[in-house]
């Protein structure tokens, strides 16, 4: 199995993505691996990851627990410290970079602190390898929806994340370079479900952008699902993106009310935001082959071209959250699947 006895480093393994991927991958679905290390700058996350590991409560925990307690390792250190990255792949196999700025607000107000973690993050860890000559196997570069056409800094940064790795393909053909991209996952921390949920908690009022705004709405587990995808089938500088659906913020919002009597507000786009986000541009569109339930999109890099790019791509169009977001029944149906509503959430018939 492709991770057994593996030698992997997460960066920003405590986050959302984080923790369900060490979680996985701890879980031995790909193999064992020999060690897992935990790469990340904030002690108090790691600190209540490693505490939630030592409370099992179903039998399937005792293999997890096991694993952790031999295999998981937590290291403090910051993506963007040269010296700590290259402290930390030194005996790497496979690296999963998660570490980012995600909230687009947030980036806006500090594009620099987004450019440091985001790209030059993602840097150190290609010019470790190279300069030291590290035998990392491969990197995937964990992408967003808003790298596609970005329009806003943590967007923009992310599209320079993806194309620092793709072109390491040409600099470090020893290792595999490869990214995934995905959309909102449901119920990670800054999405703006927890938001919801909270304010519907404190009785409101549910905060809404604006109503025709569409979001792309995946899991966590399959967020995992499309990384490891990547990790077993993709060829250096390909991306990977999942074929997820899309929602009107106003039905997620409606959906997650239900028959409760509590207001919505529309407050406007808040700074950076896209009314739609892409997976796919229509010019990547041209690049972009079907690869099981994913698409993949082939690098632009001549040197990185393979057999069979140009006998044509599955998609003549831009894959857009705009196109085909489900009702609001199916909108409730895809919540409820994922455990964000309760069995007795009444649908709302208006």
């Amino acid at each position: 199995m492709i991770l057994t006895d593996k030698r992997i480093v997460i960066t920003g393994g405590t986050g959302s993505l984080g923790q369900t991927l060490v979680h996985r991958i701890l879980s031995g679905e790909l193999g064992i691996p020999k060690k897992v290390i935990v790469f990340s700058r904030d002690e108090a996350k790691q600190h209540d990851m490693r505490i939630s590991y030592l409370h099992k409560t179903a039998p399937t925990d005792e293999v997890i627990y096991r694993n952790f307690m031999n295999i998981l390792e937590m290291r403090i250190g910051d993506v963007r410290d040269y010296a700590n990255v290259c402290s930390v792949l030194k005996d790497a196999d496979l690296v999963f970079n998660a570490a980012s700025l995600k909230q687009v607000p947030t980036c806006e107000y500090f594009p620099v602190q987004a450019l440091q973690t985001n790209c030059l993050g993602a840097y150190n860890i290609a010019r470790a390898i190279e300069e030291n000559s590290y035998p990392v196997e491969t990197v995937v570069g964990i992408s967003t929806d808003k790298a596609c056409k970005p329009v806003n800094v943590m967007g923009m940064t992310k599209s320079i994340q993806e194309r620092i790795f793709i072109a390491a393909n040409i600099m470090i053909p020893k290792t595999r370079f490869i990214c995934v991209r995905y959309g909102n996952v449901l119920a990670s921390r800054g999405s703006v479900i927890p938001l919801f949920q909270e304010q519907i908690k404190n009785g409101g009022p549910v905060t809404i952008t604006i109503a025709a705004m569409t979001r792309f709405l995946l899991s966590l587990d399959q967020a995992v699902d499309t990384v490891f995808a990547a990790v077993r089938w993709a060829d250096p500088g390909d991306t990977y993106i999942p074929g997820a659906p899309s929602a009107t913020v106003l039905n997620i919002a409606r959906a997650l009310i239900g028959d409760r009597q509590i207001e919505t507000v529309v407050t406007g786009i808040r700074p950076g935001e896209k009314i739609h986000e892409i997976l796919v541009s229509e010019e990547e569109a041209n690049r972009c082959f079907k690869q099981g339930d994913y698409y993949t999109i082939r690098p632009m890099l001549p040197e990185l071209r393979r057999e069979g790019d140009l006998l044509g791509p599955c998609l003549n169009h831009e894959f857009s959250s705009a196109h085909a977001s489900l009702d609001y029944e199916n909108t409730v149906e895809l919540l409820r699947k994922h455990g964000l509503l309760s069995d007795e959430t009444e649908m709302r018939s208006d």
